[in-house]
Order: C-alpha cells, then structure tokens, then sequence
C-alpha cells in the first residue's frame, strides 16, 4: 500500500557528513630542568589554567604547590601557593625538583587527561643530558604514567606518584602526601 501525503512529504535529503571543526593544537610548556636536578616529576599536558597563565600547576585546585610546601615545611606567608611563579621555581631548583609534561603538543577540549588527542611527546631521552646528575623520574599521575617505558630507557628508577590534579579525588590529600613524601626522601629531594 503506498504512503498517503503528497509525495514532497516523504522526502528526506541526504545529510552531508561534514567533519567537524579542527581543534587547534596546544603547545606545551617548557622544562625546568637544570644540571642539578635530582628527580624530574613529568605531568601529563598543562590543564587550560596553566596554559593562559604560563605556569605549570597554576590551577588553584591542584595540590602540586601544597604538597612540596608541606614536605618543604614551607608554612605560612612562605607556602609556595602565596609566592609568585619565579620564587615556586627557584624552590623547586634548590630543591633538586625538575618539573616537565610528558606531552609537548595536543589537541584538547578543557582540561581532562581523558580529552587528550594527537598528542606528541615531548624529548624525554634528553632528561639525562640536561640533569647529569639526575637520580629517578615521577610521574604525576596515570596519563603521564602510560609513557613509563620510555623513561624506563633512561636506566634510572622510574615510580608513578598520585595526580596531584583535584580531578583525582580516589585519593585523600593526606594519602597523596605520605606518597609524595616517600619518592621525595628517596631521591634527596626533601626538606632541607
């Protein structure tokens, strides 16, 4: 039996699949790593805070800056979260602290390890060269922890550290810090 209507109302154009917009690449940033540089924690790819301020760990939820400047004992008007950007990195120099990102480049929607696509990593191989005197690599969190054979290549010890990120709520502030502390006093990279 033939469909009732005028035939105009039966017909459905084909919809062109046209592909959607491209995401533009994001740049990652630049190491802080020196010859002195005893543990280098790599993240994953700066959070979208990070990138508009320029500065690893600048998203005020994050517990990066909070856990080194509890381990730090590094309390009050000297907590690092209260100290502009140069002072947080030279504590982290004099500490022996490198800081980097697995991920020089990608393509992200918002902040989420999970949006991360056609991402490219960063030259990792290099640590040694920059750091000679480098003990151990940590790495901040799972995504970060995915590229773990490759800094395994480096021959040094090699741990995967808790995601300081506040999207890491499986684990309690105190659980992550008893964490961070162990891999810090392993490396000689705690409170002086």
């Amino acid at each position: 039996m033939p469909e009732a209507g005028p035939a105009w109302s039966r017909y459905k154009p084909e919809m062109s699949a046209s592909p959607p917009p491209a995401r533009p690449t994001l740049q990652g940033l630049p190491p802080l790593i020196t010859p002195d540089t005893r543990l280098v924690v790599l993240g994953s790819f700066p959070s979208m805070a990070s990138l508009a301020h320029q500065q690893y760990y600048a998203h005020p939820r994050n517990q990066f800056w909070l856990i080194l400047s509890k381990l730090w004992g590094l309390v009050g008007a000297d907590d690092l979260r209260l100290q502009p950007y140069e002072c947080r990195l030279d504590a982290a120099r004099a500490h022996g602290l490198g800081i980097w990102d697995v991920y020089a480049h990608c393509q992200r929607q918002g902040s989420l390890d999970s949006a991360i696509e056609q991402a490219q990593l960063n030259e990792l191989q290099r640590l040694r060269e920059w750091a000679p005197g480098l003990r151990g690599i940590a790495h901040n969190g799972g995504e970060s922890a995915k590229h773990m054979r490759v800094t395994q290549t480096l021959g040094l010890p090699v741990v995967k550290l808790p995601s300081t990120s506040a999207a890491n709520a499986s684990w309690s502030f105190d659980r992550k810090l008893a964490a961070w502390r162990e891999v810090l006093q392993e490396f000689g990279v705690h409170r002086t």
